[in-house]
């Protein structure tokens, strides 16, 4: 018994080839995106196949993992009732397109990515720290960041 692969899935295979890899799931259609297709892939996405919501950007670190940094988008389709994701994975030098000149909801959790997991975000138009303070050394959502805190006797 084969499984269909959603259409959606299928045009962005025959759009960008080998550049995405469909990622098996159970509740929506998933890409693994290199970061230099990232932005032709986003467009595409919302701009060809209707996917004009924008949910949000989750990150993770995978440390010792190399690449380190997963980033996890979340689209939706209004008409169709349908969500999607597309994933990249990002080193710790490396930029990543901002999201924010296609979705603006993409604004404050690329913020906080960046200010949480220090990852950058190239064209963002406010790309600063949404939480912690101008002057705060390091990202405590790192898994390397320093868990012991000050010692209070």
């Amino acid at each position: 018994m084969s499984v269909e692969m959603p259409e959606v899935l299928t045009r962005l295979t025959e759009q960008f080839g080998e550049a995405v890899q469909v990622v098996p799931t159970v509740d929506q259609p998933t890409v693994t995106v290199p970061v230099e297709q990232l932005g032709a892939v986003a467009d595409y996405v919302k701009n060809t196949l209707g996917y004009v919501m924008f949910n949000d950007v989750l990150a993770a670190d995978w440390f010792p993992s190399r690449p380190r940094f997963e980033l996890v988008y979340q689209v939706y389709h209004p008409e169709l009732n349908q969500r999607m994701r597309f994933k990249c994975y990002v080193s710790e030098d490396q930029h990543v397109p901002s999201m924010v000149g296609l979705w603006a909801g993409a604004n404050w959790p690329e913020r906080e990515a960046f200010d949480l997991f220090g990852i950058v975000f190239d064209g963002h138009p406010n790309l600063t720290r949404i939480y912690l303070p101008d002057d705060w050394e390091g990202h405590p959502l790192r898994k390397d960041y320093p868990t012991g805190g000050n010692r209070i006797d």
